[in-house]
């Protein structure tokens, strides 16, 4: 299908970027395991799970459309489906983030973990129902949503790894509690 072939290139750096990125995630999280802070694991399923499932779902996307398509239908209703998974689990992250104890969110945690995300998601969705009349529209808004869902997740291991590093270290040099 060539509107397909036009995004190879796309979805090869894309996908490439997202599982490289997942990598280093792990290495990440082995380095904090060394010293775990309290609460860790209500935290890690709010903050640090997702960051992984949006760069999973990044490589998932950029793989599918490697698939040599007779169309853009099966496509688009893996897509679609993928959409409406990433809805459910932004609500099931909500829940999370609400009810953990390890940390109080602020604005922009809301923002790069919940909002941000959930908009991916919905892009996917809706893209998937107008891809047979707006075919190469919805093959950008994949794209975008796939951009969205990579960058989130750098902005979100970044700020996890910064918080570890440079206020949960400090606070454990000089003794107080980290919150």
């Amino acid at each position: 299908m060539p509107e397909l072939a036009e995004w190879e290139s796309f979805y090869v750096i894309v996908g490439a970027a997202a599982g490289a990125l997942i990598g280093l995630q792990f290495v990440v999280m082995t380095l904090i395991a060394e010293n775990p802070p309290p609460r860790v694991a209500e935290a890690g399923a709010a903050f640090a799970t997702p960051t992984i499932v949006h760069f999973s779902t990044a490589l998932f996307l950029s793989a599918l459309l490697r698939v040599p398509w007779h169309g853009i239908a099966p496509f688009a209703s893996l897509w679609g489906l993928v959409g409406l998974g990433g809805i459910a689990y932004a609500i099931v992250v909500s829940r999370r983030v609400r009810r953990q104890q390890a940390y109080a969110p602020d604005a922009e945690d809301w923002l790069f973990h919940l909002f941000l995300p959930l908009v991916a998601y919905v892009v996917l969705a809706l893209a998937a129902l107008a891809a047979r009349s707006h075919g190469p529209e919805a093959l950008f808004a994949v794209g975008a949503a796939v951009l969205l869902l990579l960058f989130v997740g750098i902005h979100n291991a970044w700020d996890s790894t910064a918080y570890n590093v440079f206020v949960r270290m400090r606070q454990n040099k000089s003794g107080s509690e980290p919150q």
